[in-house]
């Protein structure tokens, strides 16, 4: 058994909560990216209300462990959209600019691969869901070099293989796996329907790049690393500053007792 995978020989209960969050997940992804790809761009704004309800919706029954990261995996991911696509202009979105959904989109997408990786069935068929994966994005990687490509996808092989580095080294192997079933279908729905459309040339690397890229779930491996490294230290600060009111409150009250 590889480090940090499920034992296969350990019963997992079906919690149909983790189903529901990554079904909601899923069709959201295909209802907004689609109709965004032709929808005028105050509609974003529509979106985004949308979006930031059912992420709080979602947070509502998951403990502050979770909640700090999926908001911890919301800042960084959006700092990482305006370097990427704004800054560098490694893809570019309909109207230049980072739709206002695209924020909380980032925490529901972060959240489904997270109860999807803890759900019974992943947790179950860990080591078939591995292979299955591997073998598809195998298969992508190695087509986006290949002469049948519409586009070449240089810098998507380049990106499975850091995927697939995180996957059998990270400790969250099966958020991992998780986020590439999401994350490669958000990427189709929203390249397909014109929401957004990679550059074909990499700014940073100068390599060919698809559109998407194949191992575009790479990018949140880094995502689930900075959330979890940081989860931590920011609920331990969130403590000492609700310590800190609180004995200021106090001490307030008890002065003016005097």
């Amino acid at each position: 058994m590889l480090p940090y995978f499920p034992d296969p020989n350990v019963a997992v209960k079906h919690q149909p909560r983790d189903y529901i969050l990554a079904g909601f997940t899923f069709i959201c992804v295909t209802i907004s990216l689609s109709y965004d790809g032709s929808a005028p761009l105050e509609h974003q704004k529509t979106l985004a209300v949308l979006a930031w309800v059912f992420l709080i919706t979602m947070l509502w029954g998951e403990d502050k462990h979770i909640r700090v990261q999926v908001m911890i995996a919301v800042v960084f991911a959006t700092i990482g959209e305006n370097f990427a696509a704004l800054y560098m202009e490694g893809y570019s979105y309909r109207f230049n600019n980072i739709p206002l959904y695209i924020p909380a989109g980032h925490g529901m997408v972060y959240l489904t691969a997270v109860a999807m990786a803890r759900s019974g069935f992943f947790q179950r068929y860990a080591r078939e869901i591995s292979i299955f994966v591997v073998f598809i994005g195998a298969f992508w990687a190695l087509w986006g070099m290949s002469d049948f490509a519409s586009r070449k996808d240089d810098i998507g092989a380049i990106l499975f293989c850091i995927f697939l580095a995180c996957l059998f080294k990270g400790r969250s192997p099966m958020v991992y796996l998780a986020a590439f079933f999401i994350t490669s279908w958000l990427e189709i729905v929203g390249t397909s329907s014109g929401t957004w459309v990679w550059a074909e040339i990499d700014p940073a690397t100068g390599l060919a790049q698809g559109n998407p890229p194949s191992g575009v779930a790479a990018w949140y491996c880094l995502v689930d690393a900075v959330a979890m490294a940081g989860a931590n230290p920011v609920l331990a600060a969130y403590t000492r500053f609700c310590n800190w009111l609180r004995f200021k409150f106090k001490g307030e009250v008890a002065y003016q007792g005097e």
